[in-house]
């Protein structure tokens, strides 16, 4: 499901038009964002936890030539399924 598939179907799930769930989505993805950004988590009970979690600085190989290269650490989101969407799956 892409991103345009999820506003109909919260569009036709809730009576609204496309333009205020395709509002309502973006505001939700803001959100998590900016409380990702500043260090901080989302736990939606029953359905998930997104977190950020940091990974380290590795070797890695270049695929083409098998040379070794060096990959930077960085921040990643994370989202781990609740009880309740693990048990529907």
């Amino acid at each position: 499901m892409n991103k345009a598939e999820l506003i109909n179907k919260i569009s036709d799930d809730t009576g609204v038009t496309k333009t205020q769930a395709n509002a309502a989505l973006d505001s939700f993805i803001e959100a998590v964002t900016k409380t990702l950004k500043g260090g901080g988590k989302v736990t939606l009970v029953g359905f998930g936890t997104f977190t950020v979690t940091k990974r380290q600085a590795r070797n890695g190989r270049n695929p083409k030539t098998g040379a070794v290269i060096k990959i930077k650490a960085k921040k990643v989101a994370k989202f781990k399924a609740g009880t309740e969407l693990a048990a529907k799956l």
